[in-house]
């Protein structure tokens, strides 16, 4: 299926930026399996009212959407948000679907949802931004009978259509929330384990690094947004006291606000975590650009506060990489820079997680019961332990724990 991009420079938008976004939607179309055959782009100060791109660069819309070279065009995408009307006469001049940036996201986002939440997290997003949308029935079949007897105007098939996606967002919301429950009874079974979320820009490389860091089998592929779901698991080879890594959802320019707010259960292991693992792909020559909107969003969760290490992933395919890592390391001291793909890197990154919970352990003294010895599971599991002793009535434990873990497994 081929397509062509249609985006206009505004004026608050500088060149590399709009380049940069234009070649994002590109690889956005590229993972809904579309060839963008052209690129229509204009310098405007505003979007036009009624078709986005003014009335000369419309023309060669057109002539592009006509054209048989290379086979037929069947989608415009716009690299902006666009009004309803919008869409509609840009469809009516060119005879093709459009899709603006919001549009293009939200199809990729179901295509890849997987669990139950996600799934149900982009529904209610998808309905949110198509009830604008809706059009009025055609000729006939646009009122139902109204009221006792029959009386009155009634519902026109577009009010219908509407109420009926009230209905089905009530009902996904709702199963969210029972959702959302069981989501914070797992976070709170995992209160007393060191916590580190990756976060960062889609395709940083996150997934692969969770999988470096883990060994677990989490979903990996070389296209934007392959990951919707929370992944959570231990840090391998395994420390005393765990360590627990998420792997969370990528972040993108322009990211749509209703997503942003839909996926925040999600985001809520990014809000809880001890650390965040901020990756950035050092090889994309807008990483700075995608640094800066990875903060913005974390702020807007409320996670804007929580540590953070920057972690400069790809660094082997910079094409001179002591020059980067020494570039990077000259503004970011304080950063990694790493190759999620070899051994000696994720070691590295492994030990500097390691170091960085430790340094806050204390020892202390646990006492626990005979009869509650089914505790040593996690007991083991949020603590160091450096000893055992038993006594007539309990086992105490000799451990090194965070303050607060050790306060509560004390007062418990």
């Amino acid at each position: 299926m081929r397509a062509v991009v249609v985006a206009v420079q505004l004026p608050e938008v500088d060149d590399r930026a709009f380049t940069a976004s234009v070649a994002e939607l590109h690889r956005l179309a590229q993972t809904l399996g579309l060839e963008v055959a052209e690129t229509v782009t204009q310098k405007r100060d505003t979007l036009d009212a009624a078709a986005v791109v003014g009335s000369g660069k419309l023309t060669d819309l057109q002539t592009l959407v006509k054209a048989e070279t290379g086979g037929p065009i069947e989608a415009v995408l716009v690299d902006h948000d666009i009004t309803p009307s919008q869409a509609r006469n840009l469809e009516k001049a060119t005879g093709v679907e459009v899709l603006d940036r919001t549009a293009v996201i939200l199809e990729i986002f179901r295509r890849h949802a997987r669990s139950r939440a996600a799934k149900a997290q982009v529904e209610i997003v998808r309905l949110q931004y198509m009830v604008p949308r809706l059009r009025e029935s055609g000729k006939g079949k646009d009122r139902q009978r109204g009221g006792i007897g029959g009386k009155g105007a009634g519902e026109s098939a577009l009010e219908l259509d509407r109420r009926k996606i009230r209905d089905r967002i009530a009902e996904l919301t709702r199963e969210l929330d029972a959702l959302a429950e069981e989501q914070r009874t797992q976070r709170a079974r995992r209160r007393d384990m060191s916590r580190v979320a990756l976060v960062g820009y889609t395709n940083a490389g996150k997934s692969t690094l969770m999988r470096a860091l883990t060994g677990s089998q989490v979903f990996v592929a070389n296209q934007l947004f392959a990951t919707l779901d929370t992944t959570v698991r231990p840090l391998q080879p395994p420390t005393r006291p765990r360590i627990l890594l998420s792997d969370t959802v990528g972040f993108i320019d322009k990211l749509p606000h209703g997503l942003v707010a839909s996926f925040k259960s999600t985001l809520d292991e990014a809000l809880e975590a001890g650390l965040l693992a901020q990756v950035i792909d050092a090889s994309d020559p807008n990483f700075e650009r995608q640094l800066q909107v990875t903060s913005e969003v974390l702020a807007e969760i409320g996670a804007g506060d929580v540590p953070r290490l920057l972690v400069f992933n790809k660094i082997d395919l910079t094409g001179d990489e002591p020059a980067a890592t020494q570039a990077l390391l000259a503004r970011w001291p304080d950063a990694l820079v790493i190759s999620a793909r070899r051994a000696e890197d994720v070691a590295r990154l492994h030990g500097w997680l390691a170091a960085f919970f430790a340094r806050d352990l204390v020892e202390g003294e646990l006492r626990v019961p005979y009869d509650r010895q089914q505790l040593r599971g996690e007991i083991f599991a949020a603590c160091e332990v450096l000893g055992e002793r038993y006594e007539d009535d309990a086992v105490v434990f000799q451990v090194r724990a965070r303050p607060d873990v050790l306060a509560r497994w004390q007062g418990s």
